[in-house]
């Protein structure tokens, strides 16, 4: 299993013929965040490897996570009467989020400016985003949490699945025409997110429990504006990109590949994944009340048999194509000048 390849050589072929094509059309990102984007790799050294940059900012991500979770737990601490999150924590977790934010943004510059672009580094660069969705979420949730003034965990649950339904949909999007549009929603959610984050600082999480307006609360708000931009916004504009290309080239490219690796391989993938099968039988023994006793112990073990699954996966597929493009992942070396 330790030498598992997941990529197959119909795929690697496909990374051979593969050609990074993105568009950005967001007044952000254009205006201010690419040329402060431009200034900042100005800063790195050309001899560190765009990757590296990337692992960096999701590690800060990861960090914000750990950090969240440690004085937040049982995401309570915001609740009235709990003991809540020093201001500190808040303001760390707000710089490192808006640097994680900036090094993402910074990784695919710094790869041009040291002509060191591969499909490796996209493929790992969207690899860790799938990640951060996750800890992004869950530790965004911290400012509101829990309780009669925060947010269930039932929608926090629906959140995580509109926020992975997003990311999954820019990359069927990017299946179909060939091109990525970069979603409005990432960079307006990464810079509003790090700015309420230091707010929080400031007003404290008491601030949140009044009224945004009338009867409308900042929870509702939260929820409202992450919905709402994956129905109203990215969701719209993902299908108007779709048929626009698709009326320009009057053909139609297959839809169920959600993998990123099928994606930039132009290959298909299986309709299912095997980790769901696990998933499900548990879910139906808990449902019928076979091992509702067993429930936090069956879902624990699931999470560390997927965490390490998903690990051992990302590992193998970046060893298979460094080998494959002849590169070190970490350093702009190639292996045959040693």
């Amino acid at each position: 299993m330790a030498g598992y390849e997941y990529v197959s050589p119909e795929q690697l072929a496909g990374f051979d013929k593969y050609k990074y094509s993105a568009l950005d059309t967001n007044p952000l990102s254009l205006y201010i965040m690419h040329p402060f984007w431009n200034t900042i790799v100005k800063v790195f050294p050309t001899w560190l490897a765009p990757n590296l940059i990337t692992f960096s900012g999701f590690l800060l991500v990861v960090f914000n996570f750990l950090l969240m979770a440690y004085f937040d737990p049982d995401f309570y601490a915001s609740a009235p009467g709990h003991k809540h999150v020093p201001d500190w924590v808040w303001i760390v977790v707000g710089i490192l989020n808006f640097v994680a934010y900036t090094l993402d943004g910074v990784d695919g510059k710094q790869a041009r400016r040291t002509n060191s672009s591969t499909p490796l580094g996209e493929l790992f660069d969207h690899g860790l985003d799938s990640w951060s969705c996750v800890y992004f979420v869950v530790t965004v949730y911290s400012i509101f949490g829990r309780g009669s003034t925060g947010v269930s965990v039932f929608v926090l649950y629906l959140l995580l699945w509109v926020v992975l339904f997003s990311f999954i949909l820019s990359h069927w999007e990017k299946y179909n025409t060939g091109i990525l549009f970069l979603p409005w929603g990432y960079d307006l959610s990464q810079v509003t997110i790090s700015f309420v984050y230091i707010v929080t600082a400031v007003v404290g999480v008491e601030a949140w429990y009044e009224p945004f307006l009338f009867n409308f609360l900042y929870r509702d708000l939260f929820t409202a504006m992450i919905i709402g931009c994956a129905i109203c916004v990215t969701l719209p504009m993902s299908l108007l990109n779709f048929f626009s290309v698709l009326l320009i080239n009057l053909s139609l490219s297959p839809v169920q590949c959600q993998l990123i690796v099928c994606q930039m391989s132009s290959t298909r993938c299986p309709t299912l994944n095997w980790l769901l099968l696990p998933l499900f039988l548990v879910v139906i023994a808990v449902n019928l009340g076979v091992a509702s006793y067993l429930e936090s112990v069956l879902l624990y073990t699931l999470t560390a048999v997927f965490t390490l699954a998903h690990i051992h996966y990302g590992v193998r597929v970046v060893k298979q194509l460094s080998s494959h493009f002849q590169i070190y992942p970490f350093s702009l070396r190639k292996p045959n000048s040693d």
